[in-house]
């Protein structure tokens, strides 16, 4: 199988298409399947240059959708600590007393176990460390809503165990409908659950041969943190070449 690596300035559609309608007609029909992203733009990119592809939408932006709904739960928790603590503060002034935060058990306070508590909703329990374990439990214990957030995220993420299309339907069927059953306190994951099943089709074609764009991904960020310790762009050609030497 032949690999096509592309650097194209801009998003846009036609700019991308028309680089991309250079590789020879008979190479892009030869294509088979395309692990694109959520946006029209990139199915619309996909129709025109490789006509007998199947589309997948890949794992990491449905799970990068789902992960985005469980930390809006969190953040929307954090600026209610904030505000809490901002009132305590000003009533400290105002009696003409020290403040004192509440610390749990590990040293957090309350701001501080949900901005910390960030990382460990990402990942499984069973990928959490010692330290994070323990913050886990207070963050579960102090904040149900949290605990039943990340069950959601986790229950999305068992989808992909599934060991065909079709029990993979069936577990996504699951899914929504435990995110139908909490829609009034998790209003985002209801939001992520339509845009869900709005790619479904495509979602599910990953049980095909389950291809994903984790290694283009990856590249794309370290490409990223490269640009951003170097400052910025200037000659592409020695860019591109400092790239090629270093992770080529």
């Amino acid at each position: 199988m032949g690999c096509v690596v592309a650097i194209i300035k801009g998003t846009d559609s036609n700019t991308v298409a028309d680089v991309l309608r250079k590789i020879p007609v008979a190479d892009r029909m030869a294509v088979e399947e395309v692990t694109r992203d959520m946006s029209a733009s990139m199915e619309w990119i996909t129709n025109q240059c490789f006509m007998n592809a199947v589309h997948i939408t890949d794992r990491f932006h449905a799970q990068q959708l789902v992960s985005d709904a469980l930390q809006d739960v969190r953040v929307a928790l954090r600026w209610k600590a904030i505000e809490r603590e901002n009132d305590a503060i000003a009533q400290a002034r105002k009696d003409d007393t020290e403040y004192q935060a509440r610390l749990y058990e590990n040293g957090d306070s309350e701001k501080q176990l949900l901005a910390r508590g960030r990382y460990l909703l990402f990942k499984s329990s069973s990928n959490w460390t010692e330290s994070q374990i323990i913050r886990a439990a207070i963050l579960f214990r102090e904040f149900p809503q949290i605990k039943k957030a990340y069950e959601l995220s986790m229950l999305f993420r068992s989808f992909y165990e599934a060991k065909t299309k079709e029990e993979g339907e069936q577990k996504l069927q699951t899914w929504y409908a435990a995110v139908e059953s909490h829609h009034a306190d998790f209003p985002s994951f209801l939001t992520a659950a339509h845009s869900i099943r709005a790619h479904e089709g495509t979602i599910l074609n990953y049980f095909f041969n389950r291809s994903t764009n984790a290694s283009a991904e990856s590249f794309n960020a370290k490409i990223k943190t490269f640009r951003g310790l170097v400052r910025g762009v200037t000659d592409k050609k020695f860019f591109l070449y400092r790239i090629a030497m270093i992770y080529g």
